[in-house]
């Protein structure tokens, strides 16, 4: 495997050529031509032509969505089962007041930083992008979709 990018919050965001570059732009042009052709040839086809272009648009972003929301789910779960091994039993309780999104971005925090983190999170209900720019030694998630 090549050497990977070390990760921090500057660069995170990850894009996938195959869907940012290829996919989003095939739905979008498909929708351009099809109403484009709808708009100079009006009949039953054409207007068929458009919803179905509609229809392949929504499929792409629905399916990307779904893929992101399933791996939201697990990260969900990794972070509540690493707080309930790395935080003390006042902050262990309160992991539950975090939000979804709060806890996704806490999996770039490492072990040690965790739970200062946690604790500011909870008390200053920070934004999940005001957690990622707390965090001094990036933990990077080369995994995500």
């Amino acid at each position: 495997m090549a050497a990977q990018t070390s990760q921090s919050y500057a660069n995170h965001v990850r894009l996938d050529p195959a869907f940012h570059f290829f996919l989003l732009p095939v739905a979008a042009i498909t929708i351009g031509v099809a109403v484009y052709n709808m708009l100079r040839h009006i009949n039953v086809l054409s207007v068929w032509t458009v919803v179905f272009a509609i229809a392949f648009a929504v499929l792409v972003l629905k399916t990307r969505l779904y893929a992101l929301k399933a791996q939201d789910r697990v990260i969900r779960l990794e972070e509540r089962l690493r707080c309930s091994m790395l935080l003390d039993e006042p902050l262990r309780a309160r992991v539950p007041e975090l939000s979804e999104a709060q806890l996704i971005a806490l999996r770039f925090a490492p072990d040690a930083e965790l739970p200062g983190l946690v604790s500011q999170a909870l008390s200053s209900k920070l934004a999940p992008a005001e957690i990622k720019k707390a965090i001094r030694d990036w933990r990077g998630d080369y995994f995500r979709i």
